[in-house]
């Protein structure tokens, strides 16, 4: 395998005019720049990744902490910043924590080893613990976080309370007035969110908000189903549509809704929120809350890019803002339409 010192030798310079040529550190004369890049290809030399970042002090990597890449709407992130930093000619390494103190530290070691340039991290909580691990190192990083939770992140504004809001007032506009929901864990802020936009949106209507159609679930197609197979099996009147506060948790909704041999949106409508990529092939295509999980993904590496390259008005917590739009689909029946 040739060296540097090969293709030095063959072009007839110095390593150091090699260096210089294959990292543009400085200005090489253009007969003795054609000559390197002839030697190069010539031996077949391919320069080493470790050696030219130590020269150059860059690794042209990235990498993404997440809660998990198993989750449809945090898949769907990784891909628009997995193609951004291809576009961008980075390398993406790409961890998953499962949100445990423990996972975050040992995979931030292990990206501070690799010598990454920047690190994104992007979990649905934070403790106070996991912010301090990475503020103990130097490294250029966005951590998003959702909600106005902590000065030292950055924040996705996502207008929860608004989708929320939005998703309950299509229910009622097809008049339905019967409506339970399937929250999300009530401590986190984007199920907080949500349901007070839900629970706004019944009382300037002036409907009831009915404790016992109240199921908090985990964001997962398992919780969905199990809070819908409680609400079948409880024995009381059922409600005309169910708001769940994503997709996933949808499907999971609809599959209990169907093995009791009822139909969506026949006997219950559905909704959800987030707009993945695989709602509209459910059955049936599922009526949603878009959230542009491309924009944010793109958003989000932009600016740890800037901050990269040591942009000064980078540097402080940013807000990035993205707004809920309905998507209109086949799992909401409109009441209001005689048969």
């Amino acid at each position: 395998m040739a060296t540097i010192k090969d293709v030095a030798k063959y072009a007839g310079v110095s390593t150091t005019t090699v260096s210089h040529v294959i990292n543009k550190t400085r200005f090489v004369a253009e007969d003795t720049t054609k000559a390197v890049w002839a030697a190069i290809k010539e031996l077949n030399y391919s320069p080493s990744a470790v050696a030219r970042s130590l020269k150059i002090n860059t690794t042209k990597s990235i990498g993404m902490i997440i809660t998990t890449s198993e989750s449809p709407f945090f898949a769907e992130i990784v891909l628009a910043v997995e193609e951004f930093c291809y576009r961008k000619g980075y390398s993406l390494f790409l961890c998953n924590t499962q949100n445990e103190p423990e996972k975050i530290q040992n995979h931030l070691d292990m990206l501070i080893k690799k010598r990454v340039d920047g690190i994104l991290v992007m979990c649905s909580e934070y403790t106070d613990n996991s912010f301090d691990i990475f503020e103990n190192t130097n490294i250029p990083k966005v951590i998003m976080d959702w909600g106005m939770s902590d000065e030292r992140s950055d924040i996705i504004l996502d207008h929860g309370f608004e989708g929320g809001y939005l998703a309950t007032q299509h229910l009622i506009e097809n008049g339905h007035k019967d409506i339970a929901v399937i929250t999300g864990n009530l401590n986190k802020v984007i199920a907080k969110t949500r349901f007070e936009g839900f629970k706004t949106a019944l009382a300037d209507s002036n409907l009831t908000l009915r404790d016992e159609w109240v199921l908090e679930g985990d964001f997962e197609p398992e919780g969905g189903y199990e809070c819908m197979t409680n609400l079948l099996k409880s024995g009381q009147t059922l409600p005309t549509a169910v708001f769940c506060f994503n997709d996933v948790m949808a499907l999971g909704a609809i599959s209990a809704i169907t093995e009791k041999g009822l139909k969506v949106p026949q006997d219950i409508s559905v909704i959800g929120y987030d707009n993945i990529h695989s709602s509209r092939f459910y059955a049936p295509p599922l009526t949603t809350v878009h959230q542009s999980k491309s924009r944010l993904g793109a958003a989000a590496l932009e600016l740890l890019l800037e901050r990269i390259e040591d942009n000064e008005k980078a540097k402080e917590p940013k807000i990035l803002e993205f707004f809920p739009e309905l998507v209109k689909r086949s799992s909401v029946k409109n009441l209001t339409i005689k048969e």
